[in-house]
C-alpha cells in the first residue's frame, strides 16, 4: 500500500463516498493487499465465532438468533467488497464497524449484543412450564 492518509484515490476526490460505500477501496490503496487480507481474515474470523455460537446454542431462538446477525455480517460484507471490485452494482450498503455511518454501528453493536446473549445463555433451554404439570 501507499501508507496511511497517502493514497491518491481518496485525497484527490476520485471517489464519491470513500468514508461509507466505498471504505473499502481507500484502506486497500492504504494499506495494501496484506492489509485487505488481514482485515477480511478478521471479518471471517467473526463471522466463524458467529456459526459456532449457533452451533454450540441448545435453544433454538439462540440459534436463529446467532444465524441471522452472522448471516447479516456476512452479506454486508461480501456486497460491499463486491461492489467496490466491481462484482456486484454500486448498491450503498456500508461496511460493518468500519464505514462512517451510525445507524449501521448501532445494528451491529445491537446484534452482537445479542449474539453475545445467545452464547451466554446456550446452555438453558426454554422449560419454564415443563416442571409444573397441573
Amino acid at each position: 500500500g501507499k501508507g496511511y492518509m497517502q493514497g491518491s484515490q481518496g485525497q484527490l476526490d476520485f471517489l464519491p463516498e470513500k468514508q461509507t460505500d466505498f471504505i473499502f477501496t481507500m484502506f486497500a490503496e492504504e494499506f495494501g493487499f496484506v492489509g485487505s487480507i488481514a482485515l477480511l481474515t478478521l471479518y471471517f474470523t467473526l463471522i466463524g465465532l458467529g456459526l459456532l455460537i449457533a452451533a454450540r446454542s441448545k435453544n433454538m431462538f439462540g440459534s436463529l438468533i446467532a444465524t441471522g446477525i452472522t448471516a447479516l455480517l456476512f452479506i454486508h460484507i461480501i456486497i460491499n467488497v463486491g461492489m467496490v471490485m466491481g462484482l456486484l452494482p454500486v448498491v450503498g450498503v456500508p461496511l460493518p464497524l468500519l464505514s462512517y455511518g451510525g445507524t449501521m454501528m448501532i445494528t451491529i453493536m445491537l446484534a452482537f449484543g445479542l449474539l453475545l446473549n445467545a452464547d451466554v445463555n446456550r446452555d438453558e433451554l426454554i422449560s419454564r412450564n415443563q416442571g409444573s404439570i397441573a
